[in-house]
């Protein structure tokens, strides 16, 4: 079981394949981070493939899975965008754009047989694909003077985040991430500590 500052996405692209009736449906499963990868990736595809009948897609990102959408691309609506959205769902994935191209075969499949044919396609090139897990980590910049920098590495030290940048002069500032799960204890022991100014930043 999952802690709730973990999630899971792919490591790379995978490709899946569902043939219904003379029909192709070539599914690809793309590691993305914000929309303007998604765009950009989906230009790619539409590109490679633009002979094809549709380009339907599904993309969910964030670590809460806040971000979504799924688009039919001409097929009749809730039968191609929100089946591949159903499959990643089911998979539990986020940070994830999955692509369905259809070569229509000339035969008409129905609501029923294409939304089986997208989610289909959708699981096929989950399943090609190499799940990896994340962790939610916070980001925080804390800015304290010179005298405290044996107190701050100390503690640095034995919790362990991540160092992002530093720089060290008469006022000192260092920006780092910190697994979420994490968090509250290195607060805590700032916390003790006078003339130390903190401030979070992202999450990622």
């Amino acid at each position: 079981m999952l802690f709730d500052d973990q999630y899971h996405s792919i490591e790379k692209t995978a490709e899946g394949l569902f043939r219904e009736k003379g029909s192709r449906f070539i599914a690809y499963a793309i590691p993305v981070i914000t929309e303007t990868e998604v765009k950009e990736q989906l230009d790619i595809l539409r590109k490679k493939y633009y002979d094809a009948t549709h380009h339907c897609f599904a993309y969910v990102l964030g670590n809460e899975k806040s971000a979504w959408r799924v688009n039919d691309d001409g097929e009749p609506s809730g039968t191609a965008g929100r089946p591949i959205y159903g499959a990643i769902q089911s998979a539990d994935l986020t940070n994830i754009l999955i692509v369905v191209i259809r070569y229509y075969g000339g035969v008409k499949l129905g609501v029923p047989g294409l939304i089986n044919a997208y989610r289909t396609a959708a699981k096929d090139a989950i399943a090609h694909a190499q799940i990896i897990t994340n962790t939610v980590k916070e980001v925080y910049r804390i800015e304290y003077p010179y005298d405290l920098m044996n107190d701050i590495m100390k503690i640095l030290k034995e919790e362990g985040p991540l160092i992002i940048s530093s720089e060290f002069g008469m006022t000192c500032v260092i920006e780092f991430a910190i697994r979420r799960n994490n968090l509250r204890k290195l607060l805590g022991r700032f916390d003790r500590l006078n003339n130390l100014s903190i401030n979070y930043l992202k999450t990622i």
